[in-house]
C-alpha cells in the first residue's frame, strides 16, 4: 500500500480529503487508482444514516446539532453534505461546511461538502465510495445529507443503513407535498424547530406523520413500532438523544435479524449494476458516435425525421 493508502486508514484527514478527490476525478488514471485504492481498504462498517428534508427545515443546523453530541460520545462522525449543482456551469456554492462552523472545527468530524453536478437520487455521483473511504479512515457514523426532499430523493437509501426524513411542523399541506416514495423509505421522521411557540404544533404534526406512516407500509425490516416520527429541536437540543437511541435501537434489530448483511448485500448488487450501466454510456463517448449523435439530432430538430425513428436506428447502429 502507497502512503496515502496507508495515512487515510490510520485517520488522516488530510489523506481522507486527498483520496475524495480521487475518487471524483473523471480522469482515468484516476478513476484505475481510485478502483485500486478502494480495493485496499479494510473492511470496516460505519453506521451509515441518509437525511433528507424539505428547504428551510433546518438540516445543516440539525446535523451539526447531532454531530456534536456524537463526538461528545466519544464517535467519529463523517458529514458528506450534497449541494445542488447549477445547471449552467455545474458550480455549487458548497456551503454545509460554513453553516456548520462548530462541528468542522470538532477533531472527531469531518465535513465534505460535493456538487450533485445534475445527478438525480439526492447525492454526488461518487458519494458511495466515499462513504467507503470514511468507513476505512475509522469513522464510527457517516452521516449522508442530499439536496433536498424530493421523488428522486430515494436513491440514498440504497448507500444508507438508516433513511431519517426531517420535516417541519406547521407546514399546511407539507403532508401532501411530501412524495409517497420517500414516505415509504424514511425509517424515521423527525420534526424538527419543537420547541417555544411550535412545541404544541410540532406534536400534532408527529401524530399526522405517524398516523401516515402506519397507513403506508409495514416492511420485515421493521420492528414493533418502526417506521415512527418523533419531535426534535436542533436549537435546545431536544429529542437528540431519544433520536439517537431509536436509530441505534433499529440498526441493533436489523443486525441482530440479519436484515442488516442482507440490506448492504442488495446495495453492493445494485451498485455493482449502476456502476456497469454508466460504465457501458463512458464506453460511447467517442468522436465518432458524438458526430453520428449530433448529425441524427440535427435531422430530428429539423422534421427530417421522427423522433423515435431515428432512435431505433441509432441503436441499430451501435449494434452494428
Amino acid at each position: 500500500m502507497d502512503e496515502l493508502t496507508t495515512d487515510l486508514i490510520h485517520g488522516n484527514r488530510r489523506a481522507l480529503s486527498r483520496a475524495i478527490t480521487l475518487v471524483e476525478s473523471t480522469r482515468p488514471d484516476h478513476r484505475a487508482r481510485a478502483v485500486q485504492l478502494l480495493a485496499e481498504l479494510p473492511d470496516r462498517q460505519a453506521l451509515r444514516i441518509g437525511l433528507s428534508g424539505t428547504p428551510g427545515v433546518g438540516k445543516s443546523t440539525f446535523i451539526e446539532a447531532f454531530g456534536k453530541m456524537l463526538t461528545g460520545h466519544g464517535l467519529r462522525v463523517a458529514v458528506l453534505a450534497v449541494d445542488p449543482s447549477s445547471a449552467r456551469s455545474g458550480g455549487s456554492i458548497l456551503g454545509d461546511k460554513t453553516r456548520m462552523e462548530t462541528l468542522s472545527r470538532d477533531p472527531r468530524a469531518f465535513i465534505r461538502p460535493s456538487p450533485s453536478r445534475a445527478e438525480l437520487g439526492g447525492v454526488a455521483r461518487r458519494t458511495r465510495e466515499t462513504v467507503r473511504l470514511c468507513e476505512g479512515a475509522g469513522f464510527d457514523v457517516v452521516l449522508i445529507e442530499t439536496v433536498g426532499v424530493g421523488q428522486s430523493e430515494t436513491l440514498v437509501a440504497e448507500m444508507s443503513d438508516l433513511f431519517i426524513l426531517l420535516l417541519a411542523p406547521a407546514g399546511g399541506d407539507e403532508l401532501q407535498g411530501v412524495k409517497r416514495g420517500i414516505m415509504e423509505m424514511a425509517d424515521i421522521i423527525l420534526v424538527n424547530k419543537a420547541d417555544g411557540d411550535l412545541r404544541a404544533t410540532a406534536t400534532r404534526t408527529v401524530a399526522d406523520y405517524a398516523g401516515a406512516l402506519r397507513l403506508l407500509r409495514k416492511r420485515p425490516a421493521d420492528p414493533p413500532g418502526f417506521p415512527k416520527a418523533m419531535p426534535v429541536s436542533a436549537v435546545t437540543g431536544d429529542g437528540l438523544e431519544q433520536a439517537w437511541a431509536d436509530m441505534t435501537a433499529l440498526a441493533d434489530w436489523r443486525r441482530d435479524q440479519g436484515h442488516f448483511a442482507q440490506r448492504r448485500a442488495e446495495q453492493a448488487r445494485h451498485w455493482f449494476t449502476a456502476e456497469l450501466r454508466a460504465g457501458l454510456l463512458s464506453r460511447l463517448d467517442s468522436p465518432e458516435v458524438r458526430a453520428r449523435l449530433r448529425a441524427t439530432g440535427d435531422a430530428v430538430a429539423r422534421g427530417d425525421a421522427d423522433p423515435d425513428a431515428a432512435a431505433a436506428q441509432m441503436l441499430d447502429w451501435l449494434r452494428g
